[in-house]
């Protein structure tokens, strides 16, 4: 088995997640973007799988939250928007001697252990890409690489597509993973809608947050 890192991006809690701005104020914005990101720090630190975790952040907050759970901290990149966020991580874990590394946001707060090892039980031996993209097959909410350089990674509001051709293109055909908490991403008023509806109940921190502000 590859020596498999996450790499998770975090932007600073102040001003995040504006789309959500119709229905959460600023602090309560900022309190859900904590809630979701310990809710995937908790999976992750949970998967036997996972060599380690590395972080991208520069907010004091995030940096304390991630440290509790074992994550080493990366501040290259932090404000070069996700895609430099992601490099520079996947710099670092080069760095630590990585054969892999799976990149997941900080906002899929139904993600759980299991998920995180079944997807990185489903990842051949490089050169290769998993990807498990989001419900509405726009996004790419977890990409696995090996090696993490094996071709670039461009993010945005509609990558999952894109990033199977460049696969292809690279010569390499990816391994396609559905998976229910990695793929509820929550960027939209509508995905908070989701979230709160989604079946099986989870007691996660997000649930509680969106709860405790009347959501």
């Amino acid at each position: 088995m590859s020596r498999i890192y996450a790499a998770v991006p975090i932007k600073e809690f102040d001003g995040a997640k504006q789309r959500l701005s119709s229905v959460l104020t600023p602090a309560q914005r900022s309190l859900v973007a904590m809630a979701m990101v310990e809710d995937v720090l908790q999976a992750l630190s949970g998967a036997r799988l996972l060599a380690g975790i590395l972080v991208n952040t520069i907010d004091p907050c995030a940096t304390a939250l991630a440290q509790r759970y074992g994550a080493r901290i990366v501040t290259d990149g932090a404000r070069d928007g996700h895609t430099g966020a992601v490099n520079a991580l996947f710099d670092a874990a080069m760095r630590a001697g990585c054969d892999a590394v799976m990149t997941i946001p900080g906002d899929v707060p139904r993600v759980t252990s299991a998920e995180i090892d079944a997807l990185i039980a489903s990842h051949r031996p490089g050169p290769s890409l998993t990807i498990a993209p989001a419900h509405d097959e726009l996004g790419s909410n977890a990409i696995i690489c090996s090696p993490p350089r094996v071709m670039p990674l461009r993010f945005g509001d509609d990558s999952y597509f894109p990033h199977l051709m460049t696969a292809r293109a690279h010569g390499i055909e990816p391994t396609i993973v559905r998976l229910p908490g990695v793929g509820l991403d929550i960027d939209h008023p509508a995905d908070l809608r989701a979230f709160m509806r989604a079946a099986p109940y989870m007691p996660t921190r997000t649930f509680a947050a969106l709860r405790g502000v009347g959501f």
